[in-house]
């Protein structure tokens, strides 16, 4: 018995790339329901709001590049570029009117903002189940 040591195949990556936001989309509503659960409405809320700025900022960025990559020319669409470049803004924006306004935790939104951190983690361990797959020669 070996291991397989070969080089992740595109259709590999494309397949993971295609499963992100998926395990994103999972870890948010999961983590949403549990704290709402436990009781908590308003850090529910919170919660939800930052998965989802940080869930439409990860498709935002996701598009940006792949259209860069695509590209054969040197310009850039505009609705593309405006999205680019509005990510951040809109988010703060967004965040900052909502602390300021007191209508939902800081502390629930800013922990929202991790899920595609928590969307990796999940996919890097189903890349490390499957890399480590034992296959008879």
């Amino acid at each position: 018995m070996q291991t397989q040591t070969e080089p992740v195949a595109d259709r590999d990556m494309k397949r993971a790339e295609a499963r992100l936001p998926k395990w994103m989309t999972a870890l948010a509503a999961l983590a949403t329901l549990a704290v709402l659960g436990a009781g908590h409405a308003r850090a529910a809320a919170g919660f939800a709001l930052g998965a989802t700025l940080a869930i439409v900022n990860y498709y935002w960025l996701h598009q940006a590049v792949e259209t860069l990559f695509r590209v054969n020319s040197a310009r850039v669409p505009r609705k593309v570029l405006v999205k680019f470049l509005l990510r951040y803004p809109l988010a703060v924006l967004a965040i900052y009117l909502v602390y300021r306004r007191d209508w939902l935790p800081l502390g629930a939104i800013l922990a929202g903002l991790f899920v595609p951190v928590g969307g990796v983690l999940i996919e890097a361990m189903v890349q490390l189940k499957e890399g480590f797959r034992i296959r008879e020669t």
